[in-house]
């Protein structure tokens, strides 16, 4: 599990890959890399991938075709600046909300707008089968951000984004046409199939 508090962004990139999965590293700091083992849990945009590899100044991950596929990880053929972050422990606070790094769908960011004092609002289009669990002030995970939604319309929702938010991730660098891991709440969509499943049933 994550908190969807972002530690820090590091560079990845594909090493190598085949038609059943790919390979890839990721520089880090080494206030990252210290005390972390091979199996370890780490966030990667998102995706919960397992550490395969320790280097000097990066960590090294297998990454499944179906994940590439569904997530942006597809990318990294490009070194990608990725946001991170270790699994948390039972004793971490959790600043953000609970993110177990299972991806459900990607959003595309249609309108980036840069407002005053280094804030930015972005407009991201999602699948219409994922927009009924999207609320206003509710939770989402992007890009393993956990980040609070604004405005929601049938195929779109809305973030504000503080500067430090820019500041420790890679949404400082996001533009129009990107696409973004997005993970959302499992309580709401509990609350959702719970309410649906009550009103089917009750008709």
């Amino acid at each position: 599990m994550f908190t969807g508090i972002v530690q820090e962004t590091g560079t990845a990139k594909i090493q190598k890959s085949s038609e059943a999965f790919s390979s890839i590293e990721i520089t880090t700091s080494q206030k990252f890399l210290k005390g972390i083992k091979t199996g370890a849990s780490v966030s990667v945009d998102g995706v919960c991938l397992t550490v395969t590899k320790i280097k000097k100044s990066s960590l090294c991950f297998d990454v499944i075709a179906e994940t590439l596929k569904l997530t942006n990880l597809n990318e990294l053929k490009h070194s990608k600046k990725v946001n991170l972050e270790r699994s948390m422990k039972l004793s971490d606070e959790i600043g953000g909300h609970l993110l177990s790094g299972h991806i459900q769908t990607t959003g595309k960011i249609i309108k980036k707008i840069s407002l005053g004092d280094k804030t930015i609002d972005l407009k991201v289009a999602i699948p219409r089968k994922f927009s009924e669990y999207l609320m206003s002030k509710g939770y989402i995970g992007v890009n393993g951000c956990s980040l609070t939604i604004g405005k929601v319309a049938s195929n779109h929702f809305m973030l504000h984004l503080i500067p430090e938010t820019l500041a420790v991730t890679n949404l400082d660098i996001a533009e129009n046409g990107d696409v973004l891991n997005i993970e959302i709440d499992q309580n709401t969509i509990s609350i959702v199939e719970t309410v649906k499943r009550v009103l089917k049933n009750s008709s």
